[in-house]
């Protein structure tokens, strides 16, 4: 039985999420959530929101049979968002770009 979260719009880029997911990846949910809750990154503290909702979520769809020990983490993804632009002033009228970009995250649990 797979569950799944999505967190989409994350004001993050891809490439600092995937430091933190990589290390997650194939872990079982318990051990993950351990390791997210000590990790000083901001991303580690919004991939276990998406971990416990992931978890929540394959609990309620069985009705019950399934518990948190048994679950793990089979997939998740780091995928790029939107990306927002801005201008920020310089010298002599001129203005550059500032590219914010962001992130859609996706948590696949299963049972063993």
């Amino acid at each position: 039985m797979n569950a799944r979260a999505l967190v989409r719009g994350i004001t993050m880029s891809p490439r600092k999420m995937r430091v933190v997911a990589n290390l997650v990846r194939k872990k079982s949910v318990e051990e993950a959530i351990g390791m997210l809750d000590l990790m000083p990154k901001k991303a580690a503290k919004i991939i276990a929101k998406a971990v416990r909702s992931a978890a929540a979520n394959a609990e309620s769809n069985s009705g019950g049979d399934v518990s948190v020990e048994q679950l793990h983490i089979e997939a998740i993804s780091v995928d790029g968002g939107t990306t927002n632009k801005r201008w920020m002033p310089r010298s002599m009228g001129r203005a550059n770009r500032i590219n914010h970009k962001t992130s859609h995250l996706t948590v696949v649990v299963g049972s063993k």
